[in-house]
């Protein structure tokens, strides 16, 4: 383990170093009025109750009420006042802060260029002169204020910013926090005034506002991502992590090698991965006049899209799988993209099957065979953007009596707000509770349907002057629970509804089993809900959860249930943060923290539940911009009617198998089908009760349960591959399997026909899946 490494007499002067530096922690935000100087103040006043020695210093609550009530009574060191372009300027007064020599400091606007003549000519520098002198330092950023960022957010939405911080500031801070506020918020603070968008009134419209919410989210996303791959690495754990999508394709000098890097720059993008490009050579033959003219077209193809391009020497066209393998378990690849085998039977057994050699050596590794329309749409890269021609104008149609209908029960229905967390403890309660009396000091009538306080002192004490239904009680064997009382809150018919733990299984008898569905009837009602739920709990995260964590989540939803809610936002902390509060009891009893922090709270398993939910939030952003405006998207246009046939078998990871089709299909906006095909003219009843699984599973994620009956099993592969053809799928989802000695030999397999007949669809073959038909062992 990498734990165990003598350190360098380096690392070990580092170390000592930093024992007497101070810490820099930045609170990062996607606009002004993220909440960004609420939330450090804030901070500031709990390190102070716990006898922390806090001052503030340069920083600006630009008059909003509930940041001037976190100022309380905080020490304020006087900053050096000065005027530029007719603004009020605020320098750090340096000379004083190391004089008063505090334990931490508060300051404001990171991206702060100081007055000509000072000591430091940014606030980075003064921060970092205070580091130095043993001053720990809290401070805020906004996303576009970081080199790298700024000239994506000016691409995006037009806002020009003068005064950056480099690009790797957060890499220097000790803990980097996110302020995750959707669009809507934003807006209604700037419409009370608590906002100052008369500035950069670009910068407060609503798309751009939710293009620079994504941007800070896959920003910490990857930074979270770089601390994760070195806590691996010190751990010594290998190959892909769970988390981040790592595409790996590999091209030829050909001209069907830029058809396969477009399709995996789409996958990439999509998916919200890097994406990289490996090519191999002889070491001995010179490139024909053509390799080189397309070698020339693939690397400039390569810089322009953002790819890391490789070029590696083989000597023998047998070993190319071993070597892409190899490859790919190196750089942690999760999915391999590389184009369907034109060799027919004969020739694969004369020159070696490169196809069945990847799918063998490459287990754990996605492989993606891209289709050959060669014969059809002749050689060209293949479209990457959806046509918008010829679509009518629907503002001028007339609705009809259903949609009137529908239409009219959104009006009516109430606002759906989901405060969402890596973990339990990121304080998503808190949150919702502090909201909660937010809303009603403006006048709004807001009661707590369901509170799991959980013994935390902290949240109990925001509960404040809210009303709180009393639950209902029901009796299950014999014990007396207690549920949401779904009546009671709507006969009471507040404005607003707190609810906690979206994702509970309601005691059996109760109306609905989920407590998401007793949430829908009181939308139904006119009452807005503003509820909290983990990312672990998202169902088709499932599978991504029990890898990072190698806990089975029982309780989950369907993803639709978030993609219902009107507004979605991230209850972000750092997973040493999160450890710490387990340690002090702010989590769970303390005779359960040991327990907890070696089990479902180590440290890899914060880090990569925290950089899921930051991606999966990202995501859910890019879709909601999608739905705004089609060319909104930062992951890019997506191809034009895509549909996913997904085949599995009854195994144990069927499940899995169908929760990715799920997600692909999700975000390539695709129509999706999953077919179980049964070789026996009769099924017994237990399989009829594990089909039933998958159907509902499907039936919860959207999609389409078929099954087909075939004469025997060599007749599965045309099945399926009949099936896709009819539906005029794009693409085809199956899984390895790990099949024993005996079953290679007399079970033949299914996926070489799927891939040697379906070359003209594309074809992915899922890792691992334990399934008793779905692999090439060649």
């Amino acid at each position: 383990m990498g734990s165990f490494r003598r350190k360098t007499p380096e690392e070990i002067l580092y170390s000592i170093s930093k024992l007497h530096r101070g810490r820099l922690k930045i609170y990062i935000g996607a606009v002004s009025g993220s909440g960004k100087t609420y939330r450090m103040l804030q901070e500031g006043q709990h390190l102070k109750q716990q006898g922390i020695d806090v001052v503030i210093c340069a920083v600006s609550t630009r008059q909003r009420p509930e940041t001037v009530e976190q100022l309380g009574d905080l020490e304020r060191v006087p900053s050096i006042h000065w005027i530029k372009d007719g603004m009020e300027r605020k320098d750090l007064n340096l000379e004083a802060l190391v004089k008063r020599n505090p334990e931490v400091v508060l300051v404001d606007g990171l991206a702060h260029r100081n007055r000509e003549g000072a000591q430091f000519p940014t606030r980075l520098d003064d921060i970092q002169f205070l580091l130095n002198h043993g001053i720990s330092v809290i401070t805020t950023v906004n996303v576009y204020e970081l080199d790298g960022a700024t000239e994506l957010a000016r691409k995006w939405t037009g806002v020009v910013v003068e005064e950056t911080v480099p690009a790797n500031t957060l890499e220097m801070a000790d803990e980097v926090q996110l302020i995750d506020v959707s669009p809507e918020t934003i807006l209604k603070r700037l419409e009370e005034g608590h906002v100052n968008g008369d500035s950069s009134p670009m910068l407060f419209e609503r798309s751009n506002i939710g293009k620079l919410r994504e941007l800070a989210l896959r920003l910490v996303a990857e930074d979270v991502n770089d601390s994760h791959e070195k806590y691996r690495m010190e751990q010594g754990l290998t190959g892909p992590s769970g988390v981040a999508e790592r595409i790996l394709v590999s091209a030829q000098y050909h001209w069907n090698g830029s058809i396969h890097v477009r399709r995996g720059q789409q996958i990439a993008k999509r998916l919200g991965g890097d994406l990289m490009i490996v090519t191999f050579v002889h070491p001995k033959k010179m490139l024909s006049r053509e390799a080189t003219a397309f070698k020339r077209s693939l690397l400039k193809l390569a810089d322009k899209i953002g790819a890391k391009f490789e070029e590696l020497t083989l000597a023998s066209r047998r070993k190319l799988p071993g070597m892409l393998a190899r490859y790919a378990t190196l750089h942690q690849v999760t999915r391999i993209v590389l184009g369907h085998s034109k060799l027919n039977r004969w020739q694969e057994l004369w020159r070696g099957s490169i196809t069945n050699g990847i799918l063998k050596k490459s287990r754990h590794t996605d492989i993606y065979f891209v289709a050959d329309r060669a014969e059809k749409e002749g050689e060209r890269i293949l479209p990457t953007k959806m046509l918008t021609e010829g679509r009518s104008d629907d503002r001028y149609r007339r609705l009809s009596d259903q949609e009137v209908e529908r239409k009219i029960g959104e009006i009516r229905r109430g606002r759906f707000k989901v405060l969402i967390g890596a973990a339990p403890g990121v304080g998503k309660t808190y949150a919702m509770l502090r909201e909660g009396n937010d809303l009603q000091k403006k006048g709004i009538d807001v009661v707590i349907g369901l509170l799991e306080t959980h013994g935390r002192k902290e949240t109990l004490a925001q509960v404040g002057s809210l009303q709180t239904i009393p639950r209902a009680k029901l009796e299950y064997r014999g014990a007396n629970l207690e549920e949401l009382d779904v009546q009671s809150i709507i006969r009471r018919n507040p404005e607003v509804v707190l609810v906690d733990e979206l994702a509970h299984t309601n005691v059996p008898g109760s109306k609905n089993k989920k407590r998401f569905e007793d949430i829908v009837d009181i939308l139904n009602a006119g009452i807005s809900v503003i509820s909290t739920m983990n990312v672990q709990h998202l169902e088709s995260l499932n599978d991504a959860v029990e890898q990072i964590t190698g806990v089975r989540v029982r309780e989950t939803l369907p993803d639709h249930v978030l993609r219902m809610a009107d507004e979605v936002e991230l209850i972000d902390v750092d997973p040493k943060t999160l450890q710490q509060r387990m340690r002090e009891g702010k989590i769970y009893a303390l005779d359960k923290v040991d327990q907890s922090l070696n089990h479902f709270f180590r440290m890899g398993n914060l880090i990569a539940l925290r950089e899921l939910a930051l991606r999966e939030i990202a995501d859910d952003v890019d879709e909601r911009l999608e739905a705004w405006e089609r060319n909104d998207s930062l992951r890019g246009p997506w191809r034009k009617q895509e549909t996913v046939f997904v085949g599995v078998t009854l195994s144990t990871n069927a499940e899995r198998l169908i929760r990715r089709g799920f997600r692909i299909a999700y975000r390539l906006k695709a129509d999706w089908v999953v077919t179980y095909v049964h070789d026996h003219a009769e099924v017994a009843d237990e399989l009829k009760k594990r089909i039933k699984v998958l159907e509902d599973l499907t039936a919860r994620l959207g999609g389409k349960f078929m099954m087909l009956f075939a004469r025997s099993r060599r007749q599965i592969p045309y099945l399926l591959l009949n099936k896709a053809n009819d539906i005029q799928s794009t693409q085809m989802i199956v899984g390895q399997s790990k099949r024993t000695l005996w079953e290679k030999i007399w079970k033949r397999s299914v996926i070489r026909p799927i891939l040697r007949y379906g070359r003209h669809m594309d074809v992915l073959v899922i890792a691992d899946i334990e399934a008793c038909y779905y692999q090439d062992e060649g």
